[in-house]
């Protein structure tokens, strides 16, 4: 991979330049963002970019090209740009033609969530969400969130050493997501997290190609079997406290279309999901690299009650496990922080980027439990502020409390070579995790 930052540029094109395809003239050369060195440490690339300037163009390993904003400024600033769009109907034809073999093909059903929307059906389909993931819900679910941790970490070996995905990481959000959204048990045991890489790109050539398809029509199906069972089952309580219910309900009143309402569903199952299982194996590893600030936390847990929630926010800000923002659009061409971006080119937005930028955060690079503010990024900003903010943050309390206190001597396993440098990340183009944690421990408490 090469590290070179390439400037946005408004010198005229030479013969062998790269130009826009659409007749905007000259264009950088794009910084490829993927490979193995930059998804384990995207930090040093990104910091060279800041330094750079606000803009630039990189490249997916699907071919996608596209305009990165980094620094915390100006993406704070991207992220509440009303110009900037999120359905892809705004997106030109080059992108559309590309965007094809990446997650969610254009032919799925679930395309139509909240994040490919913009208002007033964004507005419209969000109202509808927003009730379940309140700071009240979340707090009052944390008593049973602690019970499904601990029934997770009972069932891992009483000493030595297991894998923390596999054992706890894999399994832990979607029960807490199960009972936060009114998932009936007998359908959540259905779940396959495999599903889960549907948002991971597949080109139509490649041999995972048939793979990928039948997982998305497998959760097609189970999307399916899901409204169906909660049509028929609707909660007595009645569909404000249940969330499945309650967007079923708004489907058969007319309020959401088929095609809404199961993007909404997919979101919730895979979104609801994913970035929090790929947050705990984040914050580990970032404990684990250093185990003063692990001590720290785990010993001082009992006497400062507000360690916890602060060190998770340094966690998040750290190390964020949605690394990038899905697409933006301009519709007609725009200038963005000097740079002119063709209508219809998409716009990403880095938040690990901003949240390393030590024009905010001074320092950033140090993990800091005590910084003071700590306005990150992690969970966007503007009216795609994720809605399940609080119900994650409640969930990373509890997983990382549980974790350190119930498995003393917590450490990085050294068994069969393991070790931090070694692990593999998942490729996925906008989130960061690993699938497979192997940690030693002196015993379970």
């Amino acid at each position: 991979m090469t590290d070179t930052v390439h400037e946005p540029t408004a010198a005229g094109p030479a013969d062998d330049t790269p130009r826009c395809p659409f007749g905007h003239g000259e264009l950088p050369d794009p910084v490829p963002l993927y490979g193995p060195e930059y998804k384990r440490d995207p930090y040093p690339l990104y910091r060279r970019m800041r330094e750079a300037g606000p803009v630039h163009r990189v490249r997916f390993p699907s071919g996608i090209a596209a305009w990165l904003v980094t620094g915390y400024k100006a993406a704070h600033e991207a992220l509440n740009d009303p110009r900037l769009g999120k359905n892809h109907a705004l997106g030109n034809a080059n992108w559309r033609k590309l965007a094809s073999i990446m997650p969610e093909p254009q032919h799925s059903r679930l395309q139509v969530h909240l994040l490919h929307q913009d208002p007033p059906e964004h507005t419209r389909m969000r109202r509808l969400v927003l009730d379940a993931f309140t700071p009240r819900r979340a707090e009052a679910l944390r008593p049973r969130i602690r019970e499904l941790a601990d029934a997770l970490v009972d069932a891992l070996p009483e000493t030595g050493g297991a894998d923390l995905v596999a054992g706890f990481a894999a399994h832990f959000p979607f029960r807490v997501l199960a009972e936060a959204i009114g998932l009936p048990p007998e359908l959540a045991v259905r779940f396959d997290r495999d599903w889960g890489k549907v948002v991971q790109p597949v080109g139509p050539q490649d041999p995972g190609r048939p793979a990928y398809e039948a997982r998305l029509r497998a959760l097609e199906d189970y999307i399916a079997d899901v409204v169906a069972h909660k049509r028929a089952h609707p909660d007595p309580a009645g569909p404000g406290t249940d969330l499945l219910g309650r967007l079923v309900a708004a489907h058969d009143a007319g309020g959401l279309s088929a095609e809404e309402l199961d993007s909404m569903v997919f979101q919730l199952l895979v979104a609801g999901q994913e970035p929090v299982t790929n947050q705990i194996t984040t914050m580990l590893i970032t404990l684990l690299r250093h185990p003063d600030r692990l001590a720290r936390l785990r010993d001082g847990i009992a006497d400062d009650p507000g360690l916890l929630g602060r060190a998770v926010e340094e966690l998040l800000r750290h190390d964020a496990a949605f690394e990038l923002t899905t697409w933006r659009f301009f519709a007609e061409d725009s200038d963005l922080y000097g740079t002119t971006v063709p209508a219809g080119d998409s716009v990403i937005v880095s938040l690990c980027a901003a949240n390393r930028d030590d024009e905010q955060f001074p320092d950033a690079d140090v993990l800091d439990f005590d910084r003071t503010p700590n306005a990150h990024l992690a969970f966007g900003h503007g009216i795609h502020y994720c809605p399940g903010a609080a119900l994650a943050r409640t969930e990373l309390q509890v997983a990382l409390g549980t974790l350190l206190t119930r498995l003393p001597g917590l450490r990085p396993s050294t068994a069969a070579g393991a070790d931090l440098d070694s692990l593999a990340w998942v490729p996925a183009v906008l989130a960061r995790g690993v699938n497979s944690l192997p940690v030693a421990y002196d015993r379970r408490v």
